[in-house]
């Protein structure tokens, strides 16, 4: 299950990039051609998610579909499966999206910061 390596380095990237803060929901476009099972991600996602700050973080894939160019017919077509081949016969063909997978976005909170006078009002 490859869902478990690619989703702990969303992981890692999630975890750099919220910078402490938490981590409430994560947007991933996923390219239909990358063979990633969503159910299985959102699984590994709440796995390697544990003691992280995207603990109990919502996850939204959304899928890229699938297209190409026929570099012998010139024509765009949209590639249902891994299967690179033109409806003209050809396998001369440039895959131009399906293969990506990026954050979309993050929704994360700002950690509490104590008022200036903190430290003057702790008790001792």
């Amino acid at each position: 299950m490859h869902e478990m390596a690619i989703t702990q380095s969303v992981i890692d990237a999630i975890g750099e990039h919220a910078a402490g803060r938490k981590v409430h929901g994560v947007t991933l476009e996923v390219g239909a051609l990358c063979a990633i099972v969503p159910d299985a991600m959102r699984f590994c996602f709440e796995v390697a998610a544990e003691g992280t700050v995207a603990e109990g973080a919502f996850l939204d894939i959304r899928i890229i579909s699938g297209t190409a160019r026929c570099r012998t017919c010139g024509s765009d077509f949209t590639l249902p499966d891994p299967v690179l081949l033109c409806p003209c016969g050809s396998a001369d063909v440039e895959v131009t999206a399906g293969r990506e997978l990026r954050i979309r976005s993050m929704e994360v909170s700002d950690p509490c910061v104590l008022p200036a006078d903190a430290a003057a009002r702790r008790p001792d």
